[in-house]
């Protein structure tokens, strides 16, 4: 397996890339310019003293996101969806995602009747824009929360542990880490996987594109997609470190 040669030059094993800018927006709570690749995501994390109305009174807050692709992200134009009067079934499939991968490692009792909005916006995509959101999204989240603790808004730290999301596919038969979009085309079968600083898991989407896929193959691909996320999460840890430094 280690033998293939992929398009953009990696092992089979490895993942794209990874650069990081955080608190990229000047206003914002909290915010990160990420890059796996060739893909580029801007994850804004914003604070909002109310929450849904589901939840008023009830002492617990909210984390939720927002997801976009800029028109000239992709080699094609694309319409903005706002010329559709609604986000496409697409975009709202990803940003629940994204929203319930930050909620899961969040302790909602310790926001107070506040939500913290997450806007994901892709720049550039090259595969792997939804898994990129979440990793970039728990990085704004954990500064935003950062400033608000330092604001004196939060008192306590409501993130558990981090989470962090990577693509894993069998491509002309070769289980492959973190597709690219080229990959991500002709892939017989396609993951996207959502696993916890610890090691627990989120989500796991899987899909055949051809024929089915065997048990030991969906068991491998988790596995491949859990040494990329612990990869993530090493560069999360990193990168938060340093901007307390």
């Amino acid at each position: 397996m280690t033998d293939v040669v992929r398009v953009d030059g990696r092992a089979p094993t490895d993942l794209r890339p990874v650069k990081l800018e955080l608190q990229y927006l000047e206003w914002a709570e909290g915010s990160v310019l990420f890059e796996m690749g060739k893909t580029r995501v801007l994850a804004a994390a914003s604070y909002e003293d109310r929450v849904p109305r589901f939840l008023q009174g009830s002492g617990r807050g909210w984390v939720t996101a927002e997801y976009s692709m800029l028109p000239r992200a992709t080699e094609e134009r694309t319409e903005r969806e706002v010329r559709h009067g609604r986000p496409s079934g697409r975009t709202q499939e990803i940003q629940r995602l994204v929203g319930r991968s930050l909620r899961a490692v969040t302790d909602m009792s310790k926001l107070g009747e506040s939500t913290i909005w997450i806007d994901c916006d892709v720049l550039q995509a090259d595969g792997g824009t939804r898994t990129a959101s979440i990793t970039a999204g728990y990085l704004a989240l954990a500064l935003a929360i950062r400033t608000l603790h330092e604001r004196e808004v939060l008192r306590e730290d409501p993130l558990r542990e981090e989470v962090a999301a990577v693509s894993a596919g069998i491509v002309d038969g070769t289980a492959l880490l973190d597709l690219c979009y080229q990959e991500d085309a002709r892939a017989e079968v396609d993951f996207n996987v959502v696993m916890t600083g610890s090691g627990s898991l989120v989500e796991v989407q899987g899909t055949a594109e051809g024929e089915p896929f065997s048990r030991p193959q969906l068991d491998a691909l988790v596995d491949l997609a859990e040494r990329g996320i612990r990869q993530l999460v090493d560069v999360q840890r990193q990168a938060l470190a340093s901007a307390r430094a």
